[in-house]
């Protein structure tokens, strides 16, 4: 069966067409689809029966199944979904005063091996299809609504999920057509509607695409840099060796549509003792001269077996005081769902559970700020 969740605007469009169907048929299984999130055909009762009866011979809502579903102390919440096989992917819901934000995963595994991030520990399975990825936001939105969840936006009529962030499991840009497609449903008026300012794109650096994403989608980028010199930087991010510091950067400043209202986020994991010294913020500061830029100071969130332990927090603290006071922004991106492994660079689809070591370990590291 075709899964109509696979169809960016377009192909739905040009799938339509080959029915017969005229074009606005098409928008309006579209809004059915990401607007209303009928899980049916049969439930888009403005489409003639001969219509539905004829597309419900051979296509389908598709979406992955859900196999857990978690929250944490500090309201996120993660779930995780089957997507066939031995693979599961995980997505992560924060929510805020004035936003929903959805961290979507583009890849089961990932490839990339970052010294940091419990993800790439599990390795590569393989790149999730455009109904895999936009799943997990149409999920999330039914779950929420079904929960009542409120916020003065879903009153007014606006689904829950108000920002996406392609932060989740995978390296987006190695699965670059079916995320273009997925976002462009994300982004279009007639699929779910959300501003192309409040999706971002996050990469360890794949230069050939970042330039491909601002033409083709147009969404906002960050950039996973965590470090200021290549030695280190190819063992934290082994993709450094392939792109290294200066390809990559020259590929920021060639992004299409950056400004100072359009900035690209940086995003620097804070590592004690191995990233965080004063030579390496002013180094960061010159590396980004001519870029738009803000940078985003992530505390390392730990996760059983790593080596690496968070900076301290005085630490922090001065790292952001040089980058603000150089003219850049630099908030530190608060942990969020630390004591689920929802955090940034703790996702990981391991179907075993933690021992109970690691639980009680777990836990001692999510009281530690």
């Amino acid at each position: 069966m075709i899964n109509l969740l696979d169809f960016d605007p377009a192909a739905l469009a040009a799938f339509f067409a080959e029915r017969g169907e005229k074009p606005f048929r098409a928008r309006q299984a579209l809004r059915w689809i990401h607007r209303r999130l009928a899980d049916r055909v049969d439930a888009m009762t403005d489409l003639a029966r001969v219509t539905r009866d004829a597309l419900a011979r051979d296509a389908e809502i598709r979406v992955p199944a859900i196999v857990g579903d978690t929250v944490a102390s500090d309201g996120t919440r993660k779930w995780l979904l089957d997507v066939g096989g031995a693979n599961a992917i995980e997505a992560v819901y924060i929510p805020e005063d004035d936003r929903g934000t959805l961290c979507i995963s583009s890849q089961a595994g990932c490839a990339l091996d970052c010294a940091f991030c419990s993800t790439g520990k599990q390795g590569f399975n393989r790149n999730l299809s455009v109904g895999e990825i936009i799943g997990q936001l149409w999920h999330a939105n039914r779950i929420l609504l079904a929960d009542g969840v409120n916020t003065p936006w879903v009153e007014h009529g606006r689904h829950p999920i108000t920002n996406v962030v392609m932060m989740g499991m995978g390296e987006p840009l190695y699965n670059f057509d079916a995320v273009r497609d997925a976002l462009l449903i994300v982004a279009d008026n007639e699929g779910i509607g959300i501003s192309r300012r409040r999706i971002t794109l996050s990469t360890s650096g794949v230069v050939p695409n970042i330039i491909r994403t601002g033409e083709e989608i147009g969404v906002m980028l960050a950039v996973s840099l965590h470090a200021v010199r290549d030695e280190l930087r190819n063992e934290l991010v082994p993709l450094n060796r392939k792109y290294p510091i200066a390809e990559l950067l020259q590929a920021c400043r060639d992004y299409p549509g950056s400004s100072n209202a359009r900035r690209i986020t940086f995003e620097y994991v804070m590592l004690k003792g191995v990233n965080d010294s004063l030579d390496d913020a002013k180094l960061l500061v010159k590396l980004l001269k001519g870029i738009p830029a803000k940078i985003n100071l992530i505390p390392f969130n730990p996760w059983p077996g790593t080596r690496y332990e968070c900076s301290d927090w005085d630490r922090i603290e001065k790292f952001s005081e040089y980058i603000f006071n150089a003219g850049y922004s630099s908030p530190v991106r608060t942990p969020r769902g630390r004591d689920i492994l929802a955090a940034c660079g703790q996702l990981k689809s391991e179907t075993e559970k933690l021992s109970a070591r690691e639980r009680q370990a777990l836990r001692a590291m999510a009281m530690t700020d």
